[in-house]
């Protein structure tokens, strides 16, 4: 896996060399081409001004802020340059918070962080273990690609893992949400049930064959429509509405049904065992 950061982590006056490595595969994608219907050439990117409509070379383009309607200061390079930031090359941990604390929704990009030599191995393993016992994550703050950012470090099996957060001002508020009813009154027995139903389906997430099955079905299409085959749809009808006690009673049936049984011991142990009870009962 290679690297595509490399740095350190500062605590107080701890130093932790380490090297970032893209958590997100990417490979697995399909892209499209944009094409002339008519002889299939592909079609440019053509860079033109909205106001004479001429095209636009990249160097005659700059950048601008509207600060009012039709208003702009132009921003050069120059002026980028002079934002006064500190290393990029140091992720400066500012505190630790409880896990609880943080909302899911402030989660972006994740990488994997790892030491960086063997001297790092030792005080990288000390701060994954102390994040482990404290139940506490790092927040501090990087500059990559001239942009600074707020990162949070979590310990993830055997490593740390450092994710990019968004500012909580991005966050909107939930209860903004249209129809959300936050005093509902809840039906008791409708709770039951759905209580026993979410105990009947649950899993080990280790379990879920979590595929991307749009990516597999594109796919077959594109082979299909290379190949010259008809292409086969399949129309997904409509659930009728019912009552939710009759849904709930309906659902954990259903999900019983599902449960695969217990299978039988036909090992040794278990013909031994076979064996053991059929002399006791002579």
């Amino acid at each position: 896996m290679r690297s595509i950061w490399k740095g350190h982590i500062r605590f107080s006056l701890v130093t932790i060399p380490i090297r970032l490595y893209n958590a997100i595969e990417t490979s697995q994608s399909i892209s499209f081409r944009q094409l002339h219907k008519k002889d299939m050439g592909p079609i440019g990117y053509d860079k033109k001004c909205k106001t004479c409509l001429e095209s636009v070379k990249s160097e005659d383009i700059v950048k601008g802020y509207e600060y009012a309607s039709d208003q702009f200061v132009i921003m050069e390079p120059e002026d980028l340059q002079k934002v006064r930031l500190k290393s990029t090359k140091i992720i400066d941990i500012e505190a630790f918070v409880s896990k609880d604390e943080v909302h899911p929704a402030l989660f972006d990009t994740p990488y994997f962080a790892g030491p960086d030599g063997e001297v790092a191995t030792k005080a990288y393993g000390l701060l994954k273990s102390c994040l482990d016992q404290t139940n506490r994550l790092a927040v501090g703050r990087v500059v990559l690609r001239e942009k600074e950012e707020v990162v949070l470090i979590a310990p993830s099996g055997p490593g740390l893992m450092m994710y990019m957060l968004r500012y909580p001002h991005e966050l909107r508020s939930i209860e903004n949400i249209p129809q959300l009813d936050l005093h509902a009154k809840i039906d008791e027995a409708q709770l039951k049930l759905a209580n026993v139903l979410v105990e009947t389906m649950t899993k080990s997430f280790s379990q879920l064959e979590l595929k991307d099955r749009y990516y597999e079905s594109l796919m077959e299409i594109i082979q299909a429509k290379i190949a010259g085959k008809e292409i086969v749809s399949v129309k997904e009808e409509e659930a009728p509405v019912i009552d939710i006690m009759t849904a709930l009673k309906e659902s954990i049936s259903q999900a019983k049904s599902e449960i695969k049984p217990m299978v039988k011991a036909t090992g040794t142990a278990g013909k031994q065992a076979a064996k053991t009870s059929k002399k006791k009962s002579a």
